[in-house]
């Protein structure tokens, strides 16, 4: 049945048979997950909450705290990656068994970096949602704009046509 070119309905169809006739006759859709759940195998939670560096076991290199200027931030640690990139190509280049350390002092950057990044994603959301919904808004205001112009014209048509049925 699963494999069929058009499977049947999931047997739950039936609750809403009568839904035409009587609309509160379905049921309720169920309340939202809370906590853990478990989908294609794998186990999810509803707490989208960004673990801090420490609990990845990660070193933090910019200040603790809520009150951490971001733009200061990620130009500080672009600043100290460039450098830490130059210093590898020298040691790269001068003492190339000595490389593992500066490539785990970049990587210890770069995780830093994609921390600060990831802790601004919220609020790029919320500004993408804020613009989607204002230019909504005005595709909207457009639509209203264009039918009052197509009434009018309309109206203007309809009276002339009346004026000219008049004359005749």
């Amino acid at each position: 049945m699963a494999t069929a070119t058009y499977p049947p309905p999931p047997a739950y169809y039936r609750l809403y048979k009568d839904y035409l006739q009587n609309p509160e006759s379905a049921p309720e859709p169920p309340p939202p997950i809370e906590g853990t759940y478990v989908s294609f195998g794998c186990n999810y939670t509803t707490d989208d909450v960004l673990p801090s560096l420490e609990e990845q076991g990660v070193r933090q290199l910019y200040p603790k705290g809520s009150d951490v200027d971001y733009k200061k931030e990620l130009k500080s640690l672009n600043r100290e990656l460039q450098l830490h990139i130059l210093e590898l190509a020298d040691v790269l280049v001068e003492r190339p068994s000595q490389y593992a350390r500066r490539v785990e002092d970049i990587s210890l950057i770069f995780k830093n970096l994609h921390h600060l990044l990831n802790s601004l994603r919220p609020h790029q959301a919320r500004a993408t949602l804020i613009h989607i919904l204002e230019l909504q808004i005005q595709h909207r205001k457009q639509a209203v704009e264009d039918i009052k112009r197509r009434r009018e014209e309309a109206q203007r048509l309809l009276k002339e046509s009346l004026v000219t049925f008049d004359a005749q």
